[in-house]
């Protein structure tokens, strides 16, 4: 009930798209002036920005303990008293619904009754506080900006102004059938076409606010984002440093996790050096792969084909799953009770009898 009633008075209300209505009575103290905020970004699965209140405020989040001396100005804003007729059909009449809070079930309209009567404005005044924070900064020791920090779907906020009730104040809800007239007041055993439901709530409640996004630099120097089209966050580290953390962090998970390949990556370096030197080294008998006078020792390169053996993995290298399949080997070495050895013509069949050696 609450919450449909705040919804329904920013929406006639306005003020530009920056009020929100407080979700919540239970949660209403906490939309006071320079109180802190979440602001949850949108998703796919919610197309509207949600807030949700915290127990600090910005003085909390900010280094030292100098109050923050920037004044609340307060005016009457107007004299509000709702009355409206709302069907439940559609997606809207599914959103009030549960915005009512009780059974609505065989009913397909909703009558609400707010009387807020005057409510009132209280308002930061902003010039008086920019200029004081142009020598505070953050402290992110701090739990709330720890935790917002490491979430990229949340933005701290600070509320610059609530509007308050200024006296007790009522809400009524009446659901039925469409009929001639909708009735406001609570009929009791008498009303047999609908129920009612009241609700009464206490003065100066909040039943509306504003805030300001905070963006916050890596130094802890912050901003108020005071247009609506200023962003607030945290400043990201540059991609250079970010990167670097990222492969150090990486390359210590690798090593805690299994040990073993951060070996094999050590010692691959090594291992792609001998191959590479004894290619440059042997140049020479790599030009031609169709003689038979290539040798070490009294080893001799063939092409295994032609002794009827087929095609395989190099014994050294383990490629040739594929395209990579091999041809050449040797006779007179055996491999895994093989007589003979498949082996990469360049540069496999050199390294291989090296070690043989």
């Amino acid at each position: 009930m609450f919450a449909a009633a705040t919804k329904n008075f920013v929406k006639q209300v306005g003020d530009g798209g920056r009020l929100v209505p407080v979700p919540s009575l239970s949660e209403a103290d906490k939309y006071q002036p320079l109180s802190l905020v979440i602001k949850k970004r949108k998703c796919l699965l919610s197309k509207k920005s949600r807030f949700a209140s915290t127990p600090f405020t910005l003085k909390d989040i900010l280094q030292g303990e100098k109050e923050i001396s920037a004044g609340v100005s307060s005016y009457q804003l107007l004299n509000y008293e709702d009355k409206s007729d709302v069907s439940l059909n559609g997606r809207r009449g599914n959103q009030i619904m549960n915005d009512v809070g009780f059974d609505v079930a065989g009913s397909d309209s909703v009558a609400f009754k707010a009387s807020f009567g005057i409510v009132t404005k209280h308002e930061v005044e902003v010039p008086t506080l920019l200029k004081e924070l142009t020598t505070r900064k953050i402290n992110f020791d701090h739990c709330l900006v720890h935790q917002s920090r490491k979430s990229r779907m949340e933005i701290l906020c600070v509320v610059m102004e609530s509007i308050r009730t200024t006296r007790q104040c009522s809400l009524t809800v009446h659901t039925g059938m469409r009929g001639e007239t909708m009735r406001f007041h609570i009929i009791e055993d008498q009303n047999y076409k609908g129920r009612d439901k009241a609700i009464v709530f206490p003065a100066h409640t909040t039943i509306a606010f504003s805030v300001f996004e905070l963006y916050i630099h890596l130094d802890g120097n912050f901003e108020l984002c005071v247009t609506p089209i200023s962003k607030g966050g945290f400043e990201k580290e540059k991609s250079g440093s970010s990167s670097l953390t990222k492969l150090r962090r990486l390359k210590t998970n690798l090593f805690h996790r299994n040990k073993r390949v951060v070996d094999i990556i050590a010692n691959s370096d090594a291992y792609l050096e001998d191959i590479f030197t004894d290619y440059y080294e042997k140049a020479a008998s790599m030009t031609d792969l169709s003689t038979s006078y290539l040798r070490e020792g009294s080893h001799i390169r063939i092409n295994l084909l032609n002794n009827n053996i087929p095609k395989g993995p190099c014994v050294l290298c383990g490629m040739g799953s594929s395209k990579r399949e091999t041809v050449y080997g040797c006779l007179e070495c055996s491999f895994n009770g093989q007589k003979y050895v498949r082996l990469h013509a360049v540069p496999c069949f050199d390294l291989w009898h090296k070690r043989v050696k």
